[in-house]
């Protein structure tokens, strides 16, 4: 059986969600390296699965933890790393793009 493209996807990042893990532990800092290929990776998957009613079970567990661990819980994060995590969260569970940086109304 051949992987959907949303299934390779998921799987691409879901092994960089474990990597951003491995490094996390490692450091015990931030590695944002790691966080900006699984956060690259997660967007593709959630703008192609967009109008989906389902979505990888494992990859939006990921997402929750991560923004459990980094978003709403209050650690040392840089702000712009919590504003990714939030507009990850809407990407992949809401469907749509919090992001308007160059997209707002003439006038604003």
């Amino acid at each position: 059986m051949i992987p959907s493209e949303k299934d390779r996807l998921a799987a691409v990042a879901m092994d960089l969600w474990w990597e951003f893990e491995r490094a996390y532990t490692k450091k015990l800092k931030f590695p944002m390296e790691q966080f900006r290929a699984f956060w690259i990776a997660t967007r593709r998957y959630a703008e192609l699965t967009r109008s989906d009613t389902e979505i990888n079970k494992a990859l939006a567990g990921a997402v929750h933890e991560l923004a459990s661990t980094f978003g709403w819980s209050g650690k040392t994060v840089e702000s712009n790393v919590v504003a990714d995590i939030e507009r990850l969260e809407c990407l992949l569970f809401d469907g749509y793009d919090p992001y308007f940086e160059g997209d707002e109304p003439p006038g604003l």
